[in-house]
């Protein structure tokens, strides 16, 4: 009977360790079929022109209830931008602009993570483009975790945020006459990422 008393207290103090122990971060690897990255930018200050990046890669580090130990690294590949325009797009990747061909990456690492509530927060990182690293902040919103048909955990994340193109060294445009620009300094981002358990 005292042994099996011994036995209970070993369990009961294992049990007592393994739940103040906090929750690891688990690894998704971002699946780009089921996630897109995406841009806005003002054309002649009256309607916005819109633009996606189709070839991006990452992963990002998440578990619920522990923002402090999520992380996200993704590089998104220049060359794959498409405004649904040819004559744009090779526009946009002329020396004028982009330039894949000297500056073919660009990458976002996150540095701080802080959510107001269980969905909505911030996210602060650095942009790398067109040779250029700067800080940019992120408002994000987490849309949790699913276990897909396969078996597979599925992870979802949206993002959105605002930069200045001129910060990276992308400074081409003209002054129309009437004083607006043909082409706006602001990029709006806008971000779905879905990403899937590594196992």
């Amino acid at each position: 009977m005292k042994q099996f008393q011994n036995v209970l207290k070993v369990l009961l103090v294992a049990s007592l360790v393994m739940t103040a122990l906090p929750a690891v971060a688990a690894t998704y690897d971002i699946d780009s079929s089921h996630s897109s990255v995406g841009f806005k930018i003002k054309h002649m200050a009256i309607s916005n022109v819109k633009g996606t990046f189709t070839n991006f890669s990452g992963t990002f580090d998440f578990t619920p209830d522990n923002p402090k130990d999520w992380s996200v690294e993704a590089t998104i590949e220049i060359s794959s931008l498409t405004t649904g325009d040819t004559k744009r797009d090779e526009h946009l990747l002329s020396p004028d602009f982009f330039e894949p061909e000297k500056f073919p990456t660009m990458v976002f690492k996150s540095t701080s993570i802080k959510m107001e509530d269980d969905e909505e927060g911030e996210m602060k990182g650095t942009l790398t483009m067109h040779g250029v690293t700067l800080p940019v902040t992120l408002e994000i919103e987490v849309g949790g975790t699913v276990t897909d048909p396969w078996g597979n955990e599925r992870a979802g994340i949206s993002a959105e945020g605002k930069i200045n193109r001129q910060d990276w060294g992308l400074t081409y445009g003209k002054v129309m006459e009437g004083g607006g620009l043909l082409i706006g300094n602001d990029v709006k981002i806008y971000l779905e990422i879905e990403g899937v358990k590594q196992k």
